[in-house]
């Protein structure tokens, strides 16, 4: 009878653990957070935001790097070590901050992005999964630390699974889907409702190492996606193409949402333009469109790539990185990271978006 009833009580627990404040969804084209459309009535000179998921791109929340030869390039400078745990808590610190500013979403990635920004080679090891597609645990427990915190602060998190040049860490096309499958399975095991998939970082880049991963048959891993359920509940997906680069149409046909890059697309009428391509294509069913890459910035400008976006109606996603000779402030990306708001450009996007929004 005792361990029945110890049973009962740790049942009882983990029911409790895995309860969750915030649940995004989608109704038509709008985002909703917790069965309210996002930013409510809000207008910014003559444009709405109601319904927009204004993003930041944060890939390294989780980030390490495995192989012993380049670690040494991440090293802080105030210590001259690197440190994983370290990089995952101060991100999970600064996120307050970015929510009192207006940031609803962040984009992270199991596989992370190019710790330099761009990078021509990736010689660095950084994957939460292993080489047959089955989870790495220490990786997930610095992810599940900023799900949970961006769970209780009400903000969204897309969650990217792949990144190319980082794809070949796993054997072959089974240990892709299996992957697909155990990602996809934790997050609804552990009850996230904050989450939405981006399920590989530019479909269209032809570096990735295997076919399902690209283009033309990406929409397979979006459905296997769609097909993993949990009573009923399934998770929205998507992914993401390259700058300036239209979605295909079989993606189109089956993704939740619509991500697009701003990468190279200095005309910020360009972005409208995109916007208008897509939702004139046959294929498009309405679905919200969000730009959750951009590297333009002019944010003390009437008229840049974030403005563009939104007067599109389009949610916009602010991408930085350290470029060349800056300091430890500049970019999110570059790593070791400065997770707080302190370089122009971050006070840049940071302010406008608090005007946009609040």
């Amino acid at each position: 009878m005792k361990k029945i009833v110890l049973a009962l009580l740790m049942a009882g627990t983990l029911v409790q653990a895995q309860k969750r404040k915030t649940e995004v969804s989608i109704q038509g084209g709008d985002f909703y957070i917790n069965q309210k459309i996002t930013l409510k009535g809000k207008v910014y000179q003559g444009m709405k935001l109601e319904g927009l998921l204004p993003n930041s791109r944060m890939v390294q929340g989780i980030y390490d790097d495995l192989n012993p030869e380049t670690r040494i390039l991440w090293k802080y400078p105030d210590t001259g070590t690197w440190d994983a745990d370290r990089n995952t808590n101060e991100f999970i610190k600064a996120m307050p901050t970015w929510k009192n500013h207006g940031l609803l979403a962040i984009t992270l990635n199991l596989q992370g992005g190019s710790p330099q920004g761009y990078s021509k080679d990736q010689p660095w090891i950084n994957t939460a999964f292993k080489s047959d597609g089955s989870l790495d645990e220490v990786y997930t427990k610095r992810l599940e630390k900023i799900l949970d915190k961006a769970d209780q602060l009400g903000m969204v998190v897309i969650l990217g699974y792949f990144y190319f040049g980082q794809d070949e860490r796993l054997n072959d096309e089974a240990a892709v889907v299996n992957a697909v499958k155990n990602a996809t399975d934790w997050l609804l095991d552990k009850n996230y409702r904050n989450v939405l998939v981006e399920v590989n970082n530019e479909s269209n880049i032809n570096k990735y190492d295997h076919a399902i991963l690209k283009e033309n048959r990406i929409h397979e891993l979006i459905s296997l996606v769609k097909s993993r359920q949990r009573d009923g509940r399934r998770l929205l997906v998507s992914t993401s193409f390259g700058g300036g680069f239209i979605p295909v149409d079989n993606v189109l046909a089956v993704n939740d949402f619509v991500l697009v890059h701003g990468n190279g697309v200095k005309d910020p009428a360009r972005i409208e333009q995109m916007v208008k391509t897509i939702r004139e294509k046959s294929s498009y069913g309405g679905q919200p469109i969000v730009f959750n890459e951009d590297d333009h910035f002019d944010f003390d400008k009437p008229y840049n790539n974030f403005i563009a976006a939104t007067k599109a109606g389009a949610s916009w996603g602010y991408f930085d990185y350290r470029m060349k000779d800056e300091g430890f402030v500049e970019g999110y990306q570059s790593i070791p990271a400065d997770w707080s708001i302190n370089s122009e450009r971050k006070k840049g996007f940071f302010g406008l978006l608090k005007k946009m929004t609040k």
